[in-house]
């Protein structure tokens, strides 16, 4: 009779330079009436260094899972052979919450999960590999918020991922630093992919459509960790973003206009380049300062020292939505222009604009198109009647953040 968990000690001896290394145990977890609870299990007992093999087979999970032990592998058959399904969750605010350091994660899906898909809080060297996560009934304000979370951790690797239909964001990074984000996909989601309050940053490699925002680089007011920088956004697909909002009420993303390609909003050394964007629905690039009220004295709403250079852009901006796309077009008129700044400094730098190290800089190919709308502090009504389009007026450079590095790709066999 085949049981749903199977423990294979491993003693593996290699011999480098005279000493001797051991390979951990490993648990491999099968389908089956009792795999969810034979899981977790294995979650809280494994020993640091120990993998979890998780069979090829739909695996029905009801509560959440959880894994607090550091210096572990999670690993599927694939993320389509192997599916932890949600679908009948009843307890939990997310599928599958990571709390510990140096986990791998990789080659499995997490689908419908009641809350977010998979959350890493407070992690040092968390990889997320060939993951899926996905609300299979497409978009949905109902769907969980995230899909990939890494929230105030560092080191945070997420590569060759698939994630679909979160409410807010499939791919997710808040309050951290030290990220990679590549070769992943991000689909039928409120946001892409989303940076958020976090530093040293690189984004690449990616194919986001379908979303209502492609990739958004935030800061926001009122968080724990704030003052997001060094920001690289390259290399990335950004292509028919056509889904309409579908954040719940009241979430910030809910004004993301549909068809939003790449946003800059409040964050410093933010550098766009070498991307391709083609059927946004609103605008391609957006640079813009937070527009709500807030009572943080230490934030700063403004967009500082953005660089954006020889992006390829295609058709688009020819259907903008939402209170963003309209205050937009009733300005520059359809189709709208593929750089768009909504021109807002502070009211006390409005002559002198700002300093040359934190200004907005542009460097594109002949033919481009660009406004800036000279909105005013942080009203929604321009003071201007017509743009500037002068796209030549904001010549310049601005140095280019350093790579970044991971200590979990130093490693990697």
């Amino acid at each position: 009779m085949r049981k749903s968990a199977q423990r294979v000690g491993i003693l593996l001896v290699v011999l480098t330079f005279g000493t001797a290394v051991m390979a951990a145990d490993s648990v491999t977890v099968l389908p089956g009436p009792d795999a969810a609870e034979q899981l977790q299990e294995a979650l809280i007992t494994a020993e640091p260094g120990s993998t979890i093999n998780l069979a090829e087979g739909r695996f029905e999970i009801i509560d959440g899972l959880s894994l607090d032990i550091a210096d572990i592998t999670i690993r599927g058959a694939g993320m389509d052979q192997t599916i932890l399904s949600f679908d009948g969750q009843k307890g939990g605010g997310e599928g599958f919450l990571i709390t510990s350091d140096n986990v791998i994660l990789e080659d499995f899906a997490v689908e419908n999960s009641k809350g977010d898909g998979i959350k890493s809080k407070a992690a040092d060297q968390i990889t997320y590999r060939r993951i899926r996560v996905e609300w299979t009934g497409g978009p949905d304000e109902t769907n969980g918020a995230y899909g990939i979370y890494p929230v105030e951790s560092k080191n945070v690797l997420i590569e060759d991922c698939v994630v679909r239909g979160a409410s807010d964001a499939g791919i997710y990074v808040g309050q951290s630093e030290n990220i990679i984000v590549r070769n992943s996909t991000a689909a039928y989601n409120v946001a892409g992919i989303e940076i958020e309050n976090s530093k040293y940053a690189d984004v690449y490699g990616n194919t986001v459509t379908h979303n209502t925002g492609g990739i958004l680089v935030f800061d926001l007011p009122n968080l724990p960790v704030m003052g997001g920088h060094s920001v690289r956004v390259f290399d990335n697909r950004v292509v028919d973003n056509d889904t309409d909002n579908f954040a719940p009420a009241g979430n910030i993303l809910g004004m993301v206009g549909r068809g939003t390609g790449i946003m800059v909003m409040a964050n410093r050394n933010v550098h766009v380049f070498a991307n391709t964007l083609k059927n946004n629905d609103t605008v391609h690039v957006l640079i813009a300062t937070y527009p709500n009220d807030f009572d943080d004295d230490n934030y700063i709403p403004h967009p500082r020292a953005v660089m954006v250079r020889k992006n390829i852009y295609e058709e688009g901006g020819a259907r903008p939505a939402g209170d963003v796309g309209d205050i937009i077009s009733n300005v520059t008129g359809t189709p709208v222009p593929d750089i768009v700044w909504d021109g807002v400094v502070p009211l006390t730098e409005w002559v002198t604009w700002t300093s040359a190290e934190d200004r907005i800089y542009i460097q594109e190919p002949e033919g481009t198109t660009f406004a800036n709308l000279k909105m005013i502090q942080n009203t929604l009504y321009p003071w201007g009647a017509s743009p500037d389009r002068a796209i030549a007026d904001y010549a310049g450079t601005l140095p280019e953040p350093k790579a970044v590095t991971l200590p979990q790709l130093k490693t990697r066999n």
